[in-house]
């Protein structure tokens, strides 16, 4: 994305400006105090797709706040994060105001804390489901059994476009470089085939204390279980995190199979409501809680 232009007045000594790779090193250690698990490397990542906006007050920087744009019609806020001896002071809410200028024709996806719902609820947004954090150390999953004519294989680069377009049409807005950066970085990632045709996909990732499963996008449940199952058994041993959409029902399973819960953020929209074409596969698990 170009380089945000993002910028905002002074009040109350916090001045508002545009973030710039410089800044993540500040920003990583901005999450690091609230116990997030981002490493540098995570920030790094999404920050390359991103606009930012940071606030600092007597020169330090105290707040954080990044949206993703997609499209003419789609964009995602997320790693909005004030340190805590400035919370209180609406910082969280002039950051968030100044990412929406400009997207008044978007719909704006995030995904909230139970400290920051009330105000996204207050500039707009609508709860429209949740997500449940899942993780701890994978276990070997025995193979899900497929119907004929499908099968779980490993992708390769010549699967992008295709992959692309199974998470555009999963997601209801298109990423089509993020998701060719997550595919070159990818420890693994799967395809879900029904006739040699892919239907699905997943993608094995370092991310925060381990590895992160996700996005995840099949045309239903038992596809989804056969992407992480076989993941989770290249990862067993080692810790891993999947952050699933609760409405498709796999909760249960991970915790079978050693996937416990620790959080469950709620998911909001703000604009039109996210839509996907008829037969779209789904996406069971986000990229992160913060692109969605």
């Amino acid at each position: 994305m170009p380089e945000s232009t993002l910028v905002a007045p002074a009040v109350d000594d916090v001045v508002l400006r545009p973030m710039t790779a410089a800044d993540l090193p500040l920003a990583h250690g901005l999450t690091a105090e609230l116990r997030w698990p981002h490493r540098l490397a995570d920030w790094e990542q999404v920050f390359a797709h991103a606009e930012g906006i940071v606030a600092e007050r007597a020169g330090e920087l105290v707040a954080t706040a990044l949206r993703w744009r997609w499209g003419e019609r789609h964009a995602t806020i997320g790693l909005v994060v004030v340190t805590p001896a400035c919370q209180g002071r609406r910082i969280g809410h002039r950051l968030m105001s100044t990412l929406l200028e400009g997207l008044d024709a978007h719909t704006v996806l995030l995904h909230a804390t139970a400290e920051g719902q009330g105000l996204y609820e207050r500039l707009g947004f609508v709860r429209t489901g949740e997500l449940r954090q899942h993780q701890g150390t994978a276990q070997s999953v025995p193979p899900v059994a497929l119907p004929s004519g499908w099968r779980v294989r490993p992708a390769d680069l010549h699967d992008a476009p295709a992959l692309q377009a199974l998470d555009a049409a999963a997601r209801g807005m298109p990423r089509d470089a993020l998701i060719a950066d997550l595919l070159d970085s990818a420890d693994a990632c799967v395809v879900l085939d029904q006739n040699t045709e892919p239907r699905g996909f997943a993608m094995l990732r370092r991310f925060g204390r381990g590895h992160l499963i996700g996005p995840v996008v099949a045309p239903d449940a038992e596809g989804a279980k056969a992407l992480i199952a076989h993941l989770a058994g290249i990862n067993a041993g080692h810790f891993t995190r999947i952050d699933i959409d609760f409405a498709t029902g796999l909760a249960e399973w991970l915790e079978r199979i050693g996937l416990l819960r620790v959080d469950a953020p709620t998911t909001m929209v703000r604009g039109a409501p996210l839509e996907t074409p008829p037969g779209a596969s789904t996406l069971f698990a986000t990229v992160t809680q913060a692109v969605g």
